[in-house]
């Protein structure tokens, strides 16, 4: 991947420049110094890049965990609306239940 120059911000050119003079050995060159500099600069591109990278990947994880939650009240509320029906059930077979018994009390 090649890294185009000019997106690397002003910010980080100061940057990279300052530390290549901070770690400058004796006799090295002016050049030199440039190239440690602008290896510099390329890395902190790429620790950007690398950053911007997680942090979307973070988004799209938490927009995926906000979704799912959105969904599982919707699906409470119809298990809410369910459930009373079925709690009508075993009272209206104790019910059928106890009118067979007197049904077939009579009958016998």
């Amino acid at each position: 991947m090649s890294i185009n120059m000019n997106n690397i911000s002003k910010e980080a050119q100061a940057t990279a420049t300052k530390v290549a003079k901070g770690i400058q050995r004796p006799n090295q060159t002016k050049e030199q110094t440039k190239l440690i500099a602008q290896g510099i600069e390329k890395g902190i591109a790429e620790y950007k890049k690398q950053q911007n990278k997680k942090s979307r990947e973070q988004d799209k994880i938490r927009k995926a965990k906000l979704k799912s939650s959105q969904v599982k009240p919707e699906v409470d509320k119809r298990e809410e609306v369910y459930q009373p029906s079925m709690n009508r059930l075993p009272w209206v077979l104790l019910l059928l239940s106890w009118m067979a018994f007197v049904c077939w009390y009579w009958l016998s």
